[in-house]
């Protein structure tokens, strides 16, 4: 699957902010290429809110482990909550291709990431962006909503 794939996927979803920074804007260098899921139905960057879901280009200074330097290398990482991720058939090898894993910095806190999503986890991806989409506009709901 490609990341314009998933990206397109996801711009589908009610309520979405899809940031995708490029050269040029007022994002920073290192943003360039990747792509940040907010639940933002008023089209505006939540304040207090991380994005529920990225996607990543390269290798960032301190996050390495997947190897995505590497050419045509993206990782896909979700916000799935402690609970749902210990439900996941989660590998260990955060650079492994098409699997599943905890995300190699925030897996602790319920993230799950996958390297260039293929025939074995593009349909659990795309899923798992779903139900991330879905409680992040919970959540704002419950804090009164309109994405601020």
């Amino acid at each position: 699957m490609e990341m314009q794939q998933i990206v397109d996927h996801v711009r589908a979803f009610d309520g979405v902010l899809v940031l995708a920074p490029e050269p040029g804007g007022p994002f920073p260098e290192i943003a360039w290429g990747d792509a940040f899921f907010y639940y933002a139905p008023d089209g505006a960057v939540p304040e207090r809110t991380q994005p529920y879901g990225t996607i990543v280009t390269k290798d960032y200074p301190d996050d390495r482990a997947s190897a995505l330097d590497a050419p045509d290398r993206f990782r896909v990482n979700i916000h799935v909550g402690r609970e749902r991720a210990a439900q996941l058939p989660l590998g260990e090898d955060p650079a492994a291709s098409d699997a599943l894993a905890p995300h190699p910095q925030y897996g602790d806190a319920g993230w799950v990431s996958a390297v260039n999503p293929g025939s074995r986890t593009a349909a659990l991806v795309l899923a798992l962006l779903r139900e991330a989409h879905d409680a992040a506009r919970t959540r704002t709901e419950r804090r009164g909503g309109g994405g601020r």
